[in-house]
Formats: C-alpha cells, sequence, structure tokens
C-alpha cells in the first residue's frame, strides 16, 4: 500500500461494473456468465477477421480479463475486486482487480489504435 495512493482493500462485486445490477438471485448471475460468454465469442470472432496482431492481442485481453471474472463469479459468486486507488485527498469507494485491467488496456488498444495492424501477415486463430 502506498498512503494517499494506493490500497489494497477487498471488495465483492456481485453485479457489474461498479456494483450496478447487483443482487443476490442466482438467476442474474447466470445471466451475466452468459451475456460475458457471448460478447467474449463476438469479440473472438471479430479479431479474427481483422487479420491484426495487435488487434488480436487486444482482444484476448479483453477475453482473458472477462474469463477472470466470470471464474471469479462461478466459483465464489461475486468478482473479487482488491486494488483501490485514490488522489488527490479524494477517496476512491470502488476497487478493481488485474482482469479489469486487462480489459482496460485491450479496449484502449482497439479504440485508440485501430489501424495497426500488420495485414502483411495473415493467420487464422
Amino acid at each position: 500500500a502506498v498512503p494517499g495512493f494506493f490500497n489494497l482493500k477487498m471488495a465483492w462485486n456481485d453485479g457489474i461494473n461498479f456494483g450496478l445490477f447487483s443482487s443476490e438471485n442466482s438467476s442474474r448471475k447466470v445471466i451475466l456468465i452468459m451475456i460475458s460468454a457471448l460478447i467474449c465469442l463476438g469479440i473472438f470472432f471479430w479479431a479474427a477477421r481483422q487479420r491484426s496482431h495487435f488487434l488480436f492481442f487486444c482482444a484476448s485481453a479483453i477475453i482473458g480479463g472477462a474469463v477472470g471474472n466470470v471464474l471469479d463469479r462461478i466459483l465464489y459468486g461475486a468478482v473479487v475486486d482488491f486494488l483501490n486507488f485514490t488522489c488527490c485527498g479524494i477517496q476512491n469507494p470502488y476497487s478493481f482487480n488485474v482482469a479489469d485491467i486487462a480489459i482496460f488496456i485491450g479496449a484502449l488498444g482497439i479504440i485508440f489504435f485501430p489501424g495497426s495492424s500488420s495485414k502483411s501477415k495473415e493467420f487464422a486463430p
């Protein structure tokens, strides 16, 4: 921990981002898992059609993070969040995990570098 900047703060998130749609309802958890699986499949097939190693790497980061969060949801009933950053005296009430970092970095790569491709080298995943 780095006082005033970084804390390890355990949190259980049984909803989606920032605890939205939080519920103890098991059918809602199954729905969240199914939605995550469908999104991962969609991202995989989209990235495979792009023929870009960079975009496939970014998609893999998103899929890996999502699968990590799904595994938490299956094993523990909620996603385990434990990283908490604060700044400038403002206390951040939310925590996140390494899987969230992978999803965020993968999404940033796809959004800000969509033309970063190596189209000369085709590959079939």
